[in-house]
């Protein structure tokens, strides 16, 4: 029997579950997931202590703590040293951002695309490459040592993001999100922890919701990772290593300082912290800056992919590995690749090494610079966070709307967004913000239709 009395006591969750189940701890996580997912027990909701709970239900400490295991490795559940065990805010979002069609009568503003301007290029280059005499190699099984000049193409690519490198550290993946999942996958067990920005990537979420490997929301200061809070995460939350995008941070649009990137680099040292450097968007800088990688070359996975900058639909990025996990990666790689695509790896490579991509990069930044001039234009009364050179802004809403309501009023008037509550990680709190994609919707004349439609909107939540 319980030691106390429960009957008038105060406790944010009283389960019912029938004790003749076996295995006792899989029924409390069946109940417990199930009032989560019905509403019952809403984001954010701090749960009983442990101990208390075990002694409400007659139960022994251990199977309380396998039942929120259970759900904890399922993303429903956010666990942090002295604070307590809630409901993730992220536990019912949809992290899947692109739709298998596109939205039927709606304005695309919420997938991240750049603008099409690389396709003619792109098609020349591939119509010469197929009027080789030996084209038909292009079709075959890629080879590692017939990639050598490859590997060169993706130093080069990699140097003008910000990190020097070498060929010997250059794996090939079918695009970042795949690079993520080979890293998570080989540095990581189930039940292991993992810090990012309490906004981040949803394709981290998926992927590690898939491996059962967990978040841990890293707090921000001035809209960068905090330095003092990963520290804290090292030396409380038990967290193997942390993922980030220094540049145009996805979904806040923000870059983080040099002088972040060497303190963040320095921890990660200290705490032998792997480092999973994100660098979809570092090209999109017109100055570039140093890669967290350079100031922690044995910490960090520096992972360039290829369809935020050139094209959406070249699914491939280089990812320059230390040499303690060269091997690993390379092995999860393989198992969930065999091989990338000789053909686009070969598109790949003559367009870095042409320095057509330059051109290409170039002729993105002018379209990207034009639309967010006139995001700036519509947008001008409200805190939209980003620069004229990136492909998405992070709109902060006025008045008590949440990211989620504004993401369905959007959707209603025609226009496709993003909510904060699609990023969030863990019990973090979701910004009120909504994600706006400035170059998805295809010609300037969408985009402007879209914007009068957001910022209808807006006033009417003033």
């Amino acid at each position: 029997m319980p030691i106390n009395s429960f009957e008038n006591y105060p406790m944010s969750w009283k389960p019912s579950i029938d004790k003749t189940k076996k295995p006792i701890y899989q029924a409390l996580a069946g109940q417990l997931e199930e009032d989560i997912l019905n509403g019952v027990l809403l984001p954010g909701t701090k749960l009983p202590p442990q101990r208390e709970l075990a002694d409400y239900l007659d139960l022994n400490l251990s199977t309380i703590s396998k039942a929120f295991k259970v759900c904890e490795l399922k993303g429903l559940l956010s666990a942090s040293v002295g604070s307590g065990t809630f409901v993730s805010y992220d536990a019912l979002s949809n992290a899947y951002l692109l739709e298998e069609t596109k939205p039927k009568q709606l304005i695309e503003m919420g997938a991240t695309l750049p603008d099409n301007a690389s396709y003619e290029p792109l098609l020349l280059q591939l119509k010469s490459m197929l009027q080789e005499t030996d084209y038909e190699r292009w079709f075959g099984y890629g080879r590692a040592g017939e990639s050598l000049w490859q590997k060169d193409a993706a130093v080069k690519l990699i140097r003008r993001g910000g990190f020097e490198t070498t060929v010997d550290h250059i794996l090939f993946a079918n695009g970042g999100q795949n690079a993520i999942a080979a890293t998570l996958a080989s540095l990581c067990k189930p039940g292991d922890r993992i810090g990012a920005d309490h906004h981040t990537y949803p394709g981290l979420k998926t992927v590690a919701a898939m491996l059962s490997v967990q978040i841990v929301p890293i707090k921000s200061a001035n809209n960068e990772m905090s330095p003092s809070a990963f520290e804290y995460a090292c030396k409380n939350d038990k967290i193997k290593g942390i993922y980030l995008i220094p540049d145009y941070h996805n979904p806040k649009a923000c870059c983080m300082s040099v002088e972040n990137r060497k303190v963040i680099a320095a921890i990660a040292k200290k705490y032998n912290q792997f480092i999973i450097e994100d660098a979809t968007y570092h090209l999109h800088n017109e100055k570039t800056l140093p890669a967290v990688a350079s100031f922690a070359p044995d910490q960090a996975i520096y992972i360039a992919s290829l369809s935020k900058s050139i094209a959406p639909g070249l699914r491939l990025a280089y990812a320059a590995v230390p040499s303690r996990f060269k091997e690993q990666i390379s092995k999860a790689l393989y198992n969930l690749n065999i091989s990338v695509s000789p053909l686009l790896a070969e598109l790949a490579a003559r367009t870095i090494v042409s320095n057509q991509f330059e051109t290409i990069i170039d002729v993105h930044r002018e379209q990207t610079i034009r639309r967010n001039q006139v995001v700036n234009r519509y947008l001008e009364d409200y805190t939209c966070l980003g620069t004229d050179s990136g492909i998405f802004r992070w709109l902060l809403l006025p008045g008590k709307t949440t990211g989620a309501e504004f993401e369905r009023l959007a959707a209603q008037h025609g226009v496709q967004v993003y909510a904060a509550e699609r990023f969030v990680v863990g019990n973090s709190c979701p910004e009120r913000a909504v994600r706006v994609a400035v170059c998805a919707p295809e010609t300037l004349e969408e985009l402007e239709q879209g914007l009068m439609i957001l910022k209808r909107l807006l006033n009417d939540l003033t």
